[in-house]
Protein backbone atom coordinates (compact mmCIF):
# COMPACT_ATOMS: atom_id res chain seq x y z
CA UNK A 1 0.00 0.00 0.00
CA UNK A 2 1.42 3.17 -1.17
CA UNK A 3 0.89 6.49 1.15
CA UNK A 4 -1.25 8.10 -1.35
CA UNK A 5 -3.83 5.41 -0.21
CA UNK A 6 -3.09 5.24 3.20
CA UNK A 7 -6.00 6.33 5.66
CA UNK A 8 -5.45 7.65 8.88
CA UNK A 9 -7.49 5.93 11.57
CA UNK A 10 -10.19 8.20 13.61
CA UNK A 11 -8.59 9.99 16.44
CA UNK A 12 -10.41 10.15 19.65
CA UNK A 13 -9.54 12.24 22.37
CA UNK A 14 -12.16 12.62 25.50
CA UNK A 15 -9.99 13.28 28.08
CA UNK A 16 -10.83 16.11 30.93
CA UNK A 17 -8.35 18.62 28.99
CA UNK A 18 -8.76 17.45 25.91
CA UNK A 19 -10.58 20.72 24.31
CA UNK A 20 -8.57 23.38 26.26
CA UNK A 21 -5.06 21.37 25.32
CA UNK A 22 -6.04 21.46 21.54
CA UNK A 23 -6.74 25.38 21.91
CA UNK A 24 -3.88 25.83 23.15
CA UNK A 25 -1.49 23.47 20.55
CA UNK A 26 -3.27 25.50 17.75
CA UNK A 27 -2.44 28.66 19.20
CA UNK A 28 0.87 28.28 19.52
CA UNK A 29 1.35 26.29 16.24
CA UNK A 30 0.34 29.10 14.29
CA UNK A 31 2.77 31.18 16.18
CA UNK A 32 6.20 28.91 16.72
CA UNK A 33 8.60 30.08 13.99
CA UNK A 34 9.45 28.99 10.80
CA UNK A 35 12.50 27.30 11.54
CA UNK A 36 11.24 24.76 14.32
CA UNK A 37 10.35 21.16 12.52
CA UNK A 38 7.91 18.34 14.06
CA UNK A 39 10.74 16.21 14.46
CA UNK A 40 12.60 18.82 16.51
CA UNK A 41 10.08 18.96 18.76
CA UNK A 42 9.17 15.14 18.73
CA UNK A 43 13.21 14.47 19.59
CA UNK A 44 12.34 17.15 22.63
CA UNK A 45 9.34 15.29 23.84
CA UNK A 46 12.15 11.98 23.99
CA UNK A 47 15.27 14.14 25.51
CA UNK A 48 12.62 15.46 28.17
CA UNK A 49 10.85 11.95 29.26
CA UNK A 50 14.95 10.90 29.34
CA UNK A 51 15.87 13.55 31.64
CA UNK A 52 12.63 12.77 33.57
CA UNK A 53 14.06 9.39 34.45
CA UNK A 54 17.69 10.70 35.32
CA UNK A 55 16.03 13.79 37.33
CA UNK A 56 14.36 10.77 39.07
CA UNK A 57 17.16 8.70 39.80
CA UNK A 58 19.46 12.03 41.18
CA UNK A 59 16.39 12.97 43.30
CA UNK A 60 17.91 9.54 45.56
CA UNK A 61 20.65 11.73 46.79
CA UNK A 62 19.21 15.27 46.80
CA UNK A 63 15.00 15.62 46.22
CA UNK A 64 15.46 19.06 44.57
CA UNK A 65 16.20 16.99 41.55
CA UNK A 66 12.27 15.86 41.74
CA UNK A 67 11.99 20.25 40.41
CA UNK A 68 13.76 19.45 37.48
CA UNK A 69 11.51 16.54 36.65
CA UNK A 70 8.62 19.06 36.70
CA UNK A 71 10.55 20.92 33.86
CA UNK A 72 11.33 17.77 31.88
CA UNK A 73 7.53 17.24 31.98
CA UNK A 74 6.13 19.86 31.02
CA UNK A 75 9.03 20.28 28.38
CA UNK A 76 7.86 16.77 27.47
CA UNK A 77 4.24 17.52 26.74
CA UNK A 78 5.28 20.23 24.56
CA UNK A 79 7.37 17.96 22.16
CA UNK A 80 5.20 14.90 22.42
CA UNK A 81 2.00 17.27 22.00
CA UNK A 82 2.92 20.03 19.63
CA UNK A 83 5.03 18.05 16.84
CA UNK A 84 1.46 16.70 15.47
CA UNK A 85 0.06 20.10 15.44
CA UNK A 86 2.36 21.81 14.10
CA UNK A 87 2.74 19.32 10.84
CA UNK A 88 -1.42 19.39 10.88
CA UNK A 89 -1.23 23.40 11.01
CA UNK A 90 1.02 23.34 8.12
CA UNK A 91 -0.21 21.32 6.13
CA UNK A 92 2.90 18.52 6.53
CA UNK A 93 1.77 15.33 7.73
CA UNK A 94 3.01 12.15 7.48
CA UNK A 95 0.35 9.88 8.80
CA UNK A 96 2.43 6.44 9.19
CA UNK A 97 5.86 8.19 9.80
CA UNK A 98 4.78 10.40 11.99
CA UNK A 99 2.69 7.45 14.00
CA UNK A 100 5.57 5.21 14.24
CA UNK A 101 7.77 7.71 15.26
CA UNK A 102 5.66 8.95 17.97
CA UNK A 103 4.67 6.01 19.77
CA UNK A 104 8.04 4.30 19.24
CA UNK A 105 9.44 7.32 21.34
CA UNK A 106 6.57 6.86 23.96
CA UNK A 107 7.90 3.80 24.64
CA UNK A 108 11.30 4.49 24.77
CA UNK A 109 10.33 7.16 27.12
CA UNK A 110 8.53 4.94 29.65
CA UNK A 111 11.13 2.82 30.19
CA UNK A 112 13.44 5.63 30.75
CA UNK A 113 10.84 7.19 33.10
CA UNK A 114 9.81 3.81 35.04
CA UNK A 115 13.45 3.44 35.30
CA UNK A 116 14.57 6.36 36.71
CA UNK A 117 11.87 6.02 39.43
CA UNK A 118 12.71 2.81 40.61
CA UNK A 119 16.36 3.91 40.89
CA UNK A 120 15.25 6.79 42.95
CA UNK A 121 14.27 5.30 46.24
CA UNK A 122 10.94 7.07 45.56
CA UNK A 123 8.83 3.40 44.94
CA UNK A 124 9.84 -0.05 44.99
CA UNK A 125 11.29 -0.96 41.92
CA UNK A 126 8.73 -3.72 41.65
CA UNK A 127 6.06 -0.66 41.62
CA UNK A 128 8.40 0.82 39.09
CA UNK A 129 8.70 -1.95 36.42
CA UNK A 130 4.69 -3.05 37.65
CA UNK A 131 3.68 0.25 35.80
CA UNK A 132 5.74 -0.06 33.26
CA UNK A 133 4.59 -3.30 32.25
CA UNK A 134 1.03 -2.11 32.56
CA UNK A 135 1.72 0.81 30.32
CA UNK A 136 3.04 -1.33 27.36
CA UNK A 137 0.42 -3.76 27.86
CA UNK A 138 -2.27 -0.76 27.43
CA UNK A 139 -0.13 0.56 24.75
CA UNK A 140 0.47 -2.81 22.59
CA UNK A 141 -3.58 -3.08 22.85
CA UNK A 142 -4.23 0.58 21.52
CA UNK A 143 -1.95 0.12 18.72
CA UNK A 144 -3.47 -3.02 17.56
CA UNK A 145 -7.11 -1.63 17.73
CA UNK A 146 -6.09 1.10 15.66
CA UNK A 147 -4.81 -0.68 13.12
CA UNK A 148 -7.59 -3.54 13.23
CA UNK A 149 -10.52 -0.69 14.06
CA UNK A 150 -9.04 2.29 12.23
CA UNK A 151 -9.92 4.13 15.80
CA UNK A 152 -7.05 5.21 17.70
CA UNK A 153 -7.86 6.32 21.38
CA UNK A 154 -5.59 8.82 22.70
CA UNK A 155 -7.56 8.51 26.19
CA UNK A 156 -9.34 6.12 28.36
CA UNK A 157 -12.53 8.00 29.53
CA UNK A 158 -11.37 11.45 30.54
CA UNK A 159 -7.47 10.33 31.43
CA UNK A 160 -5.04 10.92 28.68
CA UNK A 161 -1.12 11.08 28.54
CA UNK A 162 -1.53 14.97 29.87
CA UNK A 163 -3.91 13.92 32.83
CA UNK A 164 -1.08 11.82 33.46
CA UNK A 165 1.63 14.12 33.43
CA UNK A 166 -0.47 16.40 36.06
CA UNK A 167 -1.04 13.58 38.23
CA UNK A 168 3.38 13.09 38.51
CA UNK A 169 3.89 16.71 38.71
CA UNK A 170 1.28 16.91 41.90
CA UNK A 171 2.85 13.82 43.44
CA UNK A 172 6.34 15.80 42.86
CA UNK A 173 5.43 18.83 44.92
CA UNK A 174 4.01 16.30 47.92
CA UNK A 175 7.13 14.36 47.57
CA UNK A 176 9.45 17.65 47.98
CA UNK A 177 7.67 17.78 51.68
CA UNK A 178 7.82 13.82 52.32
CA UNK A 179 7.73 10.66 50.15
CA UNK A 180 5.59 8.62 52.91
CA UNK A 181 1.91 8.81 52.81
CA UNK A 182 -0.09 7.05 56.48
CA UNK A 183 -2.82 4.47 55.07
CA UNK A 184 -4.21 2.73 58.05
CA UNK A 185 -1.85 3.25 60.53
CA UNK A 186 1.09 1.92 58.05
CA UNK A 187 3.82 4.61 56.72
CA UNK A 188 4.46 3.64 52.71
CA UNK A 189 6.22 5.55 50.08
CA UNK A 190 3.82 7.73 48.39
CA UNK A 191 4.66 6.37 44.39
CA UNK A 192 4.40 2.85 46.05
CA UNK A 193 0.58 3.62 46.63
CA UNK A 194 -0.06 5.78 43.59
CA UNK A 195 1.92 3.30 41.05
CA UNK A 196 0.06 0.10 42.24
CA UNK A 197 -3.97 1.84 41.80
CA UNK A 198 -2.26 2.95 38.34
CA UNK A 199 -0.52 -0.59 37.61
CA UNK A 200 -4.01 -2.54 38.34
CA UNK A 201 -5.99 0.60 36.65
CA UNK A 202 -4.06 0.30 33.41
CA UNK A 203 -3.98 -3.61 33.65
CA UNK A 204 -8.14 -3.31 34.07
CA UNK A 205 -8.50 -1.11 31.20
CA UNK A 206 -6.54 -3.30 29.04
CA UNK A 207 -8.07 -6.77 30.11
CA UNK A 208 -11.71 -4.28 29.29
CA UNK A 209 -10.51 -3.43 26.05
CA UNK A 210 -9.21 -6.62 24.90
CA UNK A 211 -12.76 -8.05 25.73
CA UNK A 212 -14.46 -5.38 24.08
CA UNK A 213 -12.46 -5.42 21.22
CA UNK A 214 -12.64 -8.86 20.42
CA UNK A 215 -16.09 -9.18 20.51
CA UNK A 216 -16.29 -6.49 18.27
CA UNK A 217 -14.02 -7.70 15.71
CA UNK A 218 -15.43 -11.44 15.78
CA UNK A 219 -18.86 -9.83 14.77
CA UNK A 220 -17.68 -8.16 12.20
CA UNK A 221 -15.92 -11.34 10.93
CA UNK A 222 -18.28 -13.96 11.29
CA UNK A 223 -17.46 -17.77 9.89
CA UNK A 224 -19.16 -18.82 7.09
Amino acid sequence: MTSTTFVPALRVNQSLTASAERRALEWLAQRAPRWLTSDQLTVLGLAAQIGAGVSYALARFDRRALLLVILCLILNWLGDSLDGTLARVRRRQRPRYGFYVDHMVDVFGAVALMTGLGGSGLCHWQTAMAMLIAFLLLSAESYLATYTLSRFELSQGLFGPTEIRIFLIAGNLVLLHSPYATILHHRMLLFDIGGTIGAVAMFAIAVVLTRRHTAQLYRQEPLA
